[in-house]
């Protein structure tokens, strides 16, 4: 067992159960041809892309998310809060930004590129996905290895020096997935490197839901779970809403002399953690 990776309670058996509207077979064979189809697309274009200016590629990452997303059925609905206002809502300028969010699903990824795309941070195992594996790796994700503890000040370095190089930074701090029902600690180690590139936070809330509304854990990749179980399930409902939900943005605090460094990611980590769990 990796030491860096927390142990999640939810399990296929205890958190998969949610009863949820089907479509018939043949709409779901349709789906997973047109998923095939879209990811070799993106898989033929992900090096050439990579040589674009920001601009072009996070419209291209864009629409090529929202395409996969759609071929498998789901909806991308961006949802406002009682306190929405226009400064919360993500900067549109290509800065430095560290981009938090609770994990559900392997769904979060595209989700988050849909709406706001950056560079990843990712377990190494994800390098070693079929098809997957090889679009993250060209398109820039900075790769965890949680067996290694002692990699981790490094790739913190790593994080820090794409912030302060405007570069905005996708990670899910729980470091596992959860069913959406639970949810796990928010690690302090990557918001250090936002406190020491002096970038802001952006959390924010991810839901699956069905098509009235009610919320669902078919989406939800954990345990033991297998990536093609989790493929399935996920075409075969109807009515797919892949909900986000972005909270006000949370400014790096300075770090104090004195141990200040360790005290200011564990207050960021908190904060960020409170703000994404506000959302319901």
């Amino acid at each position: 067992m990796s030491v860096w990776l927390p142990t999640a309670s939810c399990t296929p058996e205890s958190c998969l159960t949610d009863p949820a509207p089907t479509v018939a077979l043949p709409r779901r064979v349709l789906r997973l041809t047109a998923c095939l189809l879209v990811l070799a697309t993106g898989l033929a274009l992900t090096r050439p892309a990579s040589t674009l200016p920001r601009g072009p590629r996070d419209l291209l990452a864009r629409f090529w998310a929202r395409t996969l997303l759609g071929s498998l059925g789901v909806t991308v609905r961006i949802a406002p809060t009682p306190d929405d206002r226009p400064d919360d809502r993500p900067n549109p300028q290509h800065s430095g930004v560290l981009l938090v969010a609770n994990h559900v699903s392997w769904l979060d990824i595209p989700l988050i590129a849909a709406v706001r795309p950056g560079r990843s941070l990712a377990k190494t195992e994800v390098r070693h996905w079929p098809v997957l594996g090889r679009m993250v790796s060209w398109g820039g994700t900075v790769f965890l290895d949680r067996d290694r503890l002692r990699t981790l000040p490094g790739t913190v370095s790593e994080v820090a020096a794409l912030l302060r190089d405007g570069h905005p930074m996708v990670v899910f701090p729980e470091g596992s997935t959860w069913c959406g029902r639970e949810s796990g600690r928010f690690r302090p180690a990557f918001f250090e490197a936002a406190v020491r590139a002096g970038a802001p936070v952006q959390p924010m809330t991810i839901r699956y839901r069905l098509a009235d509304g009610r919320a669902t854990s078919a989406p939800a990749f954990v345990g033991e779970d297998g990536l093609l179980n989790s493929l399935a399930r996920v075409v075969a409902v109807r009515g797919l809403v892949a909900e986000l939900t972005f909270r006000p943005p949370i400014p790096a605090p300075a770090p104090q002399p004195g141990g200040g460094l360790r005290q200011a990611r564990r207050e960021l980590a908190h904060a960020a953690q409170a703000s994404v769990e506000g959302v319901r």
